[in-house]
């Protein structure tokens, strides 16, 4: 690629922040952040020089999962403020040139959404079809869930929470399908009229100013007629060949696309597990701006997939990252990102969070932010914030987290407690959703009440001002690449090449742009290794762009690259 094919976007040379809004900045007492807490904090994130903030939900919802089942799309959740507060909330972040995206929640609801409580008082009520609702089936089966004549769910399918995907009514005596909690009953995308409602409620955030969404498992929303049951052993979930990517999904988004996303210059990353590269550059046809995808983020999962811990190599976590900028090289684009409030810390779960705190958080930052693509930084990773040391289920608050580990102990997946809390540990999303760590006072200065989630033990020593002040921290580190993606079309644009692919410790590769090059060496090891720079730059006049250990020379040369030393290198 040379600078006259640059197919220049605004989105593509943002860097976006996600805020997890009940665990940012409290500023009420009440021990859940809320939307004066972002504002509090808007000079920060100027500081840190981002360009986008992507708002977990906001919206009116009873909580079940913590906001991701919407009883109402165009109300502020009251813990969180008022309309006025989130229109000032915008105000301020588009003063500081900071674009702001929403969550878009649309392949389900809150069951106590106005839609849903219409829907299941009667079998021929207008909002019935706004759903998916399906008799059960009479089945000569032992154990599982059976409606009160003895019938079992419509199908095998099951939750990404665990257990069926179906929960008996006994208003109606039907049942209705949920992918997720049974409190975030799935939306029926065949209906014009829940689509036209979609789009319709899209536009009005849209017109007050937002500049895009975040699209959350938004390749879930087309079923299959007849909604077979599940034969595929290696789904990710029963039934996830079936709804994931469905027959229609592409109509759908196309049509999003073009009667709401595209007079707007909007961003949309959809959030899209089980795509390959060729499915992702239909999605980018059908008008996605970019997609996050999960190859990456399953390495570690066990012999009994995500609720169980396995381990993997470089090489392979190279191989899945590597896939994705080859195959999205020249069309599509990449959403670059390690973790989310998904995720476990991604310090926690890629790097080092003991000895190599700081160093392994300082690579990390230099892999998302030099891969091509737009770097997501997740609250809290730019100060190198850890996963936290469960002791007990009682320090819980996620629900997949809670009803995964009660159906492992049903089945007698895990051989005792020590083994479920060190999973837990390791893959529970509150990892990632314990209070940002702004100082060294109580709750780390996050909230004056009671934190609705306890926060990490460490930030007495991992916390903003202590980060802010000291110039070779994790957080000024993360600021200089900011500021470094903002200058240099190449690492924006420029290609990605792999080199030392089977190699255990190292991670090298180039971005070139015309006749511009660029060199990112990663020592991804609590070792000391030997690099010994690829034929193609040997020996090149280099300028030194970054690094997170103190190097002399501009030249690349072959030397001894330290624990988790990062380095890119400008070749002249």
């Amino acid at each position: 690629m040379t600078q006259s094919d640059i197919d220049r976007q605004w989105w593509k040379e943002a860097v976006v922040y996600q805020i997890y809004p009940r665990s940012f900045n409290d500023t009420d007492g009440s021990g859940v952040g809320d939307i004066q807490g972002i504002i509090e904090r808007v000079e920060y994130l100027d500081d840190l020089g981002v360009d986008v903030v992507w708002l977990n939900p906001i919206y009116e919802s009873p909580g079940a999962d913590n906001g991701y089942d919407i009883s109402s799309y165009r109300s502020i959740d009251d813990q969180f403020g008022t309309m006025a507060d989130w229109e000032e909330l915008l105000a301020k972040l588009h003063e500081r040139d900071i674009k702001l995206i929403m969550d878009l929640v649309v392949n389900h609801t809150s069951d106590e959404h106005i839609w849903f409580e219409e829907s299941r008082k009667s079998t021929d009520n207008e909002y019935r079809d706004y759903y998916i609702w399906r008799e059960g089936r009479q089945v000569d089966r032992e154990g599982g869930p059976h409606g009160p004549s003895g019938e079992a769910p419509p199908n095998n399918w099951e939750s990404f929470f665990g257990g069926p995907a179906w929960s008996y009514d006994e208003q109606t005596g039907e049942w209705y399908l949920h992918i997720f909690d049974s409190k975030q009953p799935d939306l029926n995308w065949e209906n014009t009229e829940v689509r036209e409602e979609i789009y319709d409620m899209m536009e009005w955030w849209l017109e007050k100013g937002i500049d895009g969404f975040r699209m959350d498992v938004i390749n879930l929303l087309s079923k299959p007629d007849g909604l077979p049951d599940s034969e595929d052993e290696d789904a990710l979930v029963v039934g996830a060949d079936h709804f994931m990517n469905g027959p229609r999904i592409h109509d759908y988004l196309s049509e999003m696309h073009e009667e709401v996303i595209e007079p707007y210059d909007a961003m949309t990353v959809g959030e899209m597990a089980n795509v390959d590269a060729e499915q992702a550059r239909a999605y980018s046809a059908d008008g996605m701006s970019m997609a996050f995808t999960f190859d990456h983020l399953r390495l570690d999962f066990g012999p009994n997939g995500r609720w169980s811990h396995g381990t993997f190599e470089l090489p392979e976590l190279k191989r899945a990252m590597s896939y994705w900028q080859e195959g999205l090289g020249d069309e599509g684009w990449n959403a670059v990102f390690l973790g989310n409030h998904d995720e476990p810390r991604i310090l926690s779960r890629f790097g080092n969070d003991g000895v190599y705190r700081a160093e392994s958080a300082k690579l990390l930052a230099t892999l998302l932010t030099t891969l091509q693509g737009t770097p997501y930084i997740f609250q809290g990773d730019e100060l190198g914030m850890t996963n936290y040391p469960f002791e007990s289920l009682d320090e819980v608050r996620d629900v997949d987290t809670l009803k995964n580990v009660r159906i492992a102990r049903e089945e007698g997946r895990f051989a005792d407690e020590t083994e479920m809390l060190d999973v837990v540990r390791r893959r529970s999303r509150d990892n990632a959703r314990t209070p940002m760590q702004w100082s060294d006072e109580e709750y780390a200065g996050f909230t004056d009440g009671e934190p609705w989630i306890p926060v990490n033990p460490n930030y007495e020593k991992v916390n903003v001002e202590a980060e802010r002040e000291n110039r070779d921290s994790v957080w000024n580190y993360y600021r200089r690449l900011v500021d470094l993606h903002h200058e240099s079309d190449l690492l924006v644009y420029g290609d990605y090449d792999l080199y030392l692919p089977e190699h255990g410790e190292l991670w090298v590769y180039t971005r070139t742009l015309g006749d511009e090059q660029a060199l990112v060496a990663l020592n991804v090891s609590d070792t000391s290794t030997t690099f010994e720079p690829p034929d193609v730059v040997a020996g090149s006049d280099a300028e030194l762009l970054a690094a997170n250990y103190t190097v002399d020379a501009d030249a690349v040369e072959t030397t001894d690259l330290q624990p988790w030393e990062a380095r890119v290198y400008k070749l002249n």
